[in-house]
């Protein structure tokens, strides 16, 4: 990994806080296990995304084993705005990890909403929402550590049931230099109920840092409301993108070309096939009849997949 793209590093790295000072609302591809690699991260940015972040990375296993560096991350020169996200509880692991990925990224998230058992039980994720010493501590680190003052140290959080905690949480890591948080609105233990943008809000008036907004966004009418009910700088998607990758270009679904460039994309990178069949899965979901799905999500090569679409939709 690293070998392949130390010499395209010095001219291709940005400084992701441009994109909040720009005056127009920050279009972000959410951390998404399996699914925001380069490939996809490739397809969006074709599409009017802004800002691209890595699936969440284990620091201390990123910083102890190169396999786990090569298997984790990659990327190219046309990857950039690029954060890379780490599950971290000690602060010198973050710096750590940070120093490694420094010269390939834009910057680095910590992890402080991952509400999934394995990652709370390690002492990483959302458990970190109840935790501001720390994590004021581990973004003071990051910021001492770290030379370049372009490469942005940012934190995803949920929110508490007691909002105060949570603007507490927020007012204290922008005291250790954070340069954007991003608020998923919804508790530990909720995750289906409605979100709470209107807590969002009050974040974001509490703080003088950009606040990115997170949560069921669908469409770029739903970004759009969330924008005007948050007053966030920023919008991130998860789940609306892998359903429509052209989501921020203002497609309601995604369209044929689309597909074309994922076909082409994901070739190009050697994408995995089970990969490669999941986005689709998902890219078609809205666009294909139940028998049509059935048929399609079996199928069980690259080959068998390039075939339906030619066959089907002259991709």
């Amino acid at each position: 990994m690293i070998g392949d793209i130390r010499e395209t590093k010095e001219c291709q790295l940005k400084d992701p806080m441009d994109l909040f000072h720009s005056g127009q609302v920050v279009k972000i591809c959410a951390p998404m296990v399996r699914y925001s690699k380069l490939a996809f991260r490739t397809l969006v940015r074709k599409y009017s995304c802004d800002l691209c972040y890595t699936p969440m990375i284990v620091a201390a296993d990123f910083v102890r084993s190169a396999k786990a560096r090569d298997s984790e991350f990659t990327t190219n020169k046309g990857d950039h705005p690029l954060i890379v996200q780490f599950a971290a509880k000690e602060a010198q692991v973050l710096c750590d990890a940070a120093r490694i990925i420094c010269p390939f990224a834009d910057g680095i998230d910590l992890n402080c909403g991952c509400p999934q058992r394995w990652a709370i039980s390690e002492g990483y994720g959302a458990c970190l929402i109840n935790k501001p010493e720390l994590v004021k501590d581990m973004v003071r680190h990051v910021r001492s550590q770290i030379d370049n003052p372009k490469f942005s140290v940012s934190i995803k959080i949920r929110i508490h049931e007691d909002l105060k905690r949570t603007v507490d949480l927020c007012q204290k890591a922008e005291a250790a230099g954070v340069s954007w948080i991003t608020v998923h609105g919804r508790s530990i233990e909720e995750r289906h109920q409605p979100v709470h943008y209107d807590a969002i809000k009050i974040i974001k008036q509490s703080m003088s840092i950009p606040i990115v907004a997170n949560g069921d966004i669908k469409t770029l009418k739903d970004a759009e409301n969330v924008h005007h009910l948050t007053e966030a700088d920023g919008i991130m998607v998860a789940r609306g993108l892998l359903a429509n990758p052209a989501m921020f270009a203002g497609y309601e679904e995604t369209p044929f070309q689309c597909i074309q460039d994922w076909v082409d994309i994901a070739l190009e990178h050697g994408t995995p096939f089970t990969c490669f069949h999941h986005h689709l899965m998902y890219m078609m979901e809205r666009i294909t009849s139940k028998q049509e799905k059935k048929v399609f999500n079996v199928l069980s090569s690259t080959s068998a997949v390039l075939d339906y679409l030619n066959d089907h939709y002259g991709v």
